[in-house]
Formats: structure tokens, sequence, C-alpha cells
């Protein structure tokens, strides 16, 4: 079931460092290649030819061997997911705070794949709150957190602390490389970034989104089977589904019309401007010494023409980003609107919504019911999203 997929795997060192051999072999068995790097105390615990007998791969240690022209590092950062495991209070301390001394920790700064942490120490050292303090940055930043088991630790004491059993290690990649195809052949239409209205020939009237939360979402929904098209104003990299770029909000009316006529559901993240310049220049505009006045006219209300146009058997979502009041706009706004849902986040919080790598929302249904997504990385917040309002059974 993992044939093609690179797994890479970084050993701390932790006593429980030798049950790591195990999972090595349940990936080896389910097709994937697997790479394993070490601390140098991990070699403590678990030896360099037990390690490459079970990956049928050279075990990576010195951060300065050189394969393949690429410092090692940066080579091994090809893989689908790293797995650090155990993870111990000290790499885990040094990965949260960007210290690249071993060829692991370096190679987790280096990673821009999923990055997946089993951590296992003494239960004090788990509940020291300089610890909780790094586990809880780290899940902000969209590593995901397989918690420790409670039980008999090998110091002697019981508590929370021994790392959780391997099969939770192998399922929560599966899962992740795999997840479930509750969108699968669906054709979902996405928004993304912030429309441009232009004044002359070199200015506009814009706005600050980035683009981001959509882009993710359009990613999400293209890992559970989706098919994407992504309408977006934003730039992004090249993407395995259909992206077409818009600049304008007359633009953007009219792909969105035309990709909506024969698709499953629209997700409206971008922020569409609500006003155009009523005449604007060719040229650009010279400075004379005077005030200059545009006359401005509204923007097509994209969300609500399209909330009127579908059919029963498809499914609406607008965004909207408020500075105050935030559950009792977004309530008037669904109502307006007619859409099927509101994501609703508040851009008055400088380390979410605008420009950032996080996000805390509030999905509101015509009902009014209302789940909240806590602080997390946009990933994060998309994957909730398209299953909150999707559902992986429907």
């Amino acid at each position: 079931m993992l044939n093609g997929k690179k797994i890479l795997i970084g050993i701390t060192g932790a006593i429980a460092a030798y049950k790591i051999c195990e999972l090595i072999r349940l990936f080896k068995k389910n097709g994937a290649d697997v790479k394993v790097t070490v601390t140098p105390n991990a070699l403590n615990f678990v030896t360099k030819t037990t390690l490459e007998s079970l990956s049928n791969n050279p075990l990576n240690i010195d951060s300065f061997k050189i394969e393949e022209y690429k410092p090692e590092h940066i080579a091994l950062t090809e893989a689908d997911v790293f797995i650090i495991a155990p993870a111990s209070a000290n790499t885990i301390g040094k990965i949260t705070h960007g210290i690249c001394d071993n060829l692991l920790t370096s190679t987790y700064c280096a990673f821009k794949n999923q990055v997946i942490i089993a951590p296992s120490m003494n239960t004090n050292m788990w509940e020291n709150p300089a610890v909780q303090q790094n586990i809880n940055e780290l899940k902000n930043r969209g590593n995901i957190i397989i918690e420790p088991e409670t039980g008999f630790l090998a110091c002697g004491c019981e508590g929370k602390g021994r790392l959780c059993d391997i099969n939770t290690i192998f399922e929560t990649v599966r899962n992740y490389l795999i997840p479930e195809q509750f969108l699968k052949d669906k054709k979902i239409v996405v928004t993304a970034g912030g429309t441009k209205e232009d004044i002359d020939s070199v200015r506009y009237i814009g706005n600050y989104s980035s683009g981001k939360m959509g882009i993710a979402l359009a990613d999400s929904a293209y890992r559970h089977g989706a098919q994407v098209v992504l309408i977006t104003c934003s730039d992004t990299e090249k993407k395995n589904y259909n992206v077409i770029n818009v600049k304008t909000a007359l633009e953007m009316q009219s792909i969105v019309k035309q990709e909506f006529e024969d698709a499953y559901s629209l997700i409206m993240a971008a922020a569409v401007s609500d006003y155009r310049v009523k005449n604007k220049s060719e040229q650009k505009i010279k400075k004379d010494g005077n005030t200059l006045t545009l006359e401005l006219i509204e923007n097509p209300d994209i969300l609500k023409e399209i909330s009127t146009l579908k059919r029963k058997n498809q499914i609406v979502t607008g965004f909207c980003a408020e500075s105050e009041n935030l559950i009792e706009n977004a309530k008037i706004k669904i109502e307006k609107k007619h859409c099927d849902f509101i994501c609703a986040n508040d851009i008055s919080k400088k380390d979410i919504g605008f420009s950032s790598n996080y996000n805390e929302l509030y999905i509101i249904n015509k009902e009014y019911q209302i789940y909240h997504i806590e602080k997390t990385d946009k990933k994060t917040a998309a994957d909730k999203i398209l299953e909150y309002i999707y559902g992986k059974n429907k």
C-alpha cells in the first residue's frame, strides 16, 4: 500500500529507540523506501548494522557526508514524510529553536514536507513546562505530534512518557500518505488571493490577502481525491491540478461561473475587491500638485450570485474576514449570501489570517451551528474545513 513512498525516520537517544526496528520492518513490508538518520546518542541503544539491514539503505549519521553532490541533510529532505521517533526532550528542544548541531536536527530544519513526532521520555521531563511549550509550538507549526502513552517506564516509575504503540505511528503515517478519498472524482472549485483593480497602467487597488488559505484548501482537496480547479490571484508553484490565474473581480466572476456549472462545490476563499475604478487610465497618471479623485463602482457579489444559481446537489462555502463582532457579522453574511457555509476569521489578530501561516476559524452553517477550529497552521486548518463541510462519509 506504500509502494513508491519515501519515508525518512529519525531516531534520537532514548531507550525506546530499539522499538523503531519493528517500525522500519512494517514500512518495508508495505513497500516503502525507508531511510534512517540518527543522533550520535541513538547508537547507544540500537546498532548501525541492525538499522542498515532492516532499511536496506546506508545509515545517515555524518552531517558532512556528500552524496550525489548534495549536502546529506538536503538530500534526505526528498522524502514524503519525516518521522522522528523516539523524540527525546533534548531533540524536541533543538528543533523547536532551530538548533542544527547534528544531521537529524539539520535535516528537520531543511525539511518542507510533513513531520511526524513521537516523543518518549521520563514523566517528569514530559510534564516540564519547557517541554510542553516546545510541543505546543511544534503543533502550531504543523508538525503532527503523537503523544506518549501512560505506563511503566524504563526508569522504574509509572506515568506518561512511554513511546506510543508502533502501530499507531504506522497508521498515522499511512493515513497521511494515503488520505481517505472522500472527495474522489468530485470537482471542487477553489478561489484564492486578493483581486487587483487597476487605477492606471502601473497602480491598482488591492488588499493584503496572500492566497495561502485558498491554496491550502486546494491542496487538501486534491489529496482527498478531488478534481481541483484553483482560480487564484496569487503566484503559486506548479501544481498537479488545474490552476487558472486571474487579476480582477470581473475576471474571477467569469471563470467561477464557467467552472462551477459542472462542479460539486465552490470554496470562495479569495478576497474579492468590493469596488473597482469606474474610468481607469490607460496611461500612468502624472502628479500635478492637485488632489486625485477616483470614482469607484461596486464589483459583482460573486458569492451571492453563485449561491443563487447553485443546484440542490451543489455546495457553496464563503469566507469572511472581520475585525469586530466576528460571529454576528458571519451570521449576517451567510443569511445575505445564501451560501451553505461561512468560514470566519478575525483579521484584527496579527498572528493569524492575512499573510500568516496560521489561522483560527469559525465555520457557520445555515442553521447557525458553529464549529471552531483553534489556531493552527493553514494546512491543518484546510483539512479540518474539508472534513467538516463534506464529511468523510458523505
